[in-house]
């Protein structure tokens, strides 16, 4: 898988502060990562640099072989950053073609109006934003992202503002980017959001990357547990490939078994572990 953001021996600091330190990342075309991290972390740092309104202090960050912040880096990268305001007067409409005159898109009102049926709001094409929810006109920044056809995107916490309904919507819009090739990097607090949808996970704290994988790889046994008619007994440490012995000791044992279930860690158990082994 081709890299569409590489980021190697990333460095920044700010005032002798040091906000990344040395992170090396990708992000493949048709790739979902999910970046992780507490307050702080260097989260919004990584993504301000992806996209060029920050320049890094060390290493580099790439965009489709070029430099970030290049003008040929920029005209293929989308972002929505967690704070965004749009002038209230305009329209959903007006507020795309503003964004297409600004990164020469020539998509005109095909482009303006697939946009807003992408993020469902194909019938809100003059509504201004002054009169929309929170959640539509978080709906309306990714619209504006993708003006251009960006084959990066950059999305900071763009679930925030969202009800469950429109967690869903997003969550169905960035599997459509998947299948477009699109790669999306994806900041966010909601764990549960970053498990449905994200192919990996990305942890930083302290400006480290101190955690990487699929959601599935990083998770760990905590053991089987077994409810017989004797009560439930909790093997530690064992996995799935040892449930069947357990099970076939038991019930030679004269056990009589009634459930058996493997355990897991969460991704939230992950990251918490993740987290407070470099602040605890």
């Amino acid at each position: 898988m081709a890299a569409v953001l590489a980021a190697r021996a990333l460095r920044k600091s700010y005032r002798g502060k040091e906000a990344l330190v040395g992170v090396d990342l990708e992000v493949g075309a048709g790739e979902l990562l999910g970046l992780l991290g507490p307050n702080g972390a260097g989260k919004s740092t990584l993504t301000k640099i992806a996209c060029g309104l920050v320049r890094p202090s060390g290493g580099s960050v790439e965009v489709l072989g070029v430099p970030a912040g290049s003008a040929p880096a920029r005209a293929a990268v989308g972002y929505l950053a967690e704070l965004f305001r749009f002038p209230g007067w305009c329209s959903a409409d007006e507020l795309l073609q503003l964004h297409q005159r600004l990164c020469g898109s020539q998509g005109g009102a095909s482009e303006r109006a697939g946009l807003l049926e992408l993020v469902e709001l194909g019938d809100a094409a003059g509504v201004r934003v002054e009169a929309m929810s929170k959640g539509m006109q978080q709906r309306l920044g990714i619209a504006q992202a993708l003006v251009g056809s960006p084959r990066l995107l950059l999305l900071d916490e763009p679930t925030s503002a969202l009800d469950p309904v429109g967690r869903r919507i997003v969550r169905g819009l960035l599997e459509e980017l998947r299948r477009r090739d699109v790669a999306v990097l994806l900041n966010s607090h909601l764990l549960s959001e970053v498990e449905l949808v994200c192919d990996r996970v990305a942890i930083i704290n302290q400006g480290m990357l101190v955690r990487e994988g699929r959601p599935a790889d990083l998770e760990r046994s905590r053991g089987v547990e077994v409810e017989t008619a004797s009560g439930v007994k909790l093997f530690e440490g064992a996995g799935r490939e040892e449930a069947p012995e357990i099970v076939a000791r038991l019930v030679a044992e004269g056990e009589r078994i009634h459930r058996v279930e493997v355990l897991s860690s969460t991704l939230e158990d992950v990251y918490l572990e993740a987290v407070r082994g470099r602040t605890g």
